[in-house]
C-alpha cells in the first residue's frame, strides 16, 4: 500500500476524489485517504467510453474486501479513456493512488466546476476534521 501523500498539483472533491487537468480534459482517481478508508480493492466497475458523467453524482463503483463504495464525479463531462489497467489489476490504486491508479480521463464540460474543488492544503484540512 502506498504511503500517505497528497499531489500539490490535484484538486479535491469531499467524497474524496481527486482531478489532474490535462489540457481540455482531466483524469479522476481516488486519494490515497479513501483507498485506505476502502482496504485492498478487488474490482472496478467503470463507466463506458462516451458516457457523460455529472459533477457530485455516481460514475461507477469500486469494491474492496469490506465494501462497495460509489465513485464521485468531481467534474462533468464525457468520459474519453478508462484506465483498463484497473481491470486487470485493481489493487494498483491502493498501491499507486495517484499514478497508474487513475479511474477514467474525462474531457470537461464546464471547467469552472474545478473552481469549487478544495486545493492540497483545504483537503488536508477536511480530512483532519473528519
Amino acid at each position: 500500500m502506498a504511503d500517505e501523500t497528497y499531489p500539490q498539483d490535484l484538486r479535491y472533491h469531499t467524497e474524496h476524489d481527486w482531478v489532474r487537468v490535462d489540457g481540455a480534459d482531466a483524469v479522476f482517481g481516488i486519494t490515497w485517504y479513501a483507498q485506505d478508508a476502502l482496504g485492498e480493492v478487488v474490482y472496478f466497475d467503470p463507466p463506458a467510453v462516451g458516457t457523460s458523467v455529472t459533477k457530485d453524482a455516481s460514475y461507477g463503483e469500486l469494491e474492496s474486501v469490506k465494501a462497495v463504495s460509489d465513485i464521485i464525479a468531481p467534474a462533468s463531462g464525457e468520459v474519453v479513456a478508462v484506465n483498463d489497467g484497473m481491470q486487470a489489476k485493481p489493487e494498483t490504486v491502493n498501491d499507486d493512488p495517484y499514478g497508474d491508479g487513475w479511474l477514467i480521463r474525462v474531457r470537461l464540460s464546464d471547467p469552472s466546476e474545478l473552481d469549487a474543488l478544495m486545493d492540497v492544503d483545504a483537503y488536508k484540512a477536511y480530512i483532519s476534521g473528519l
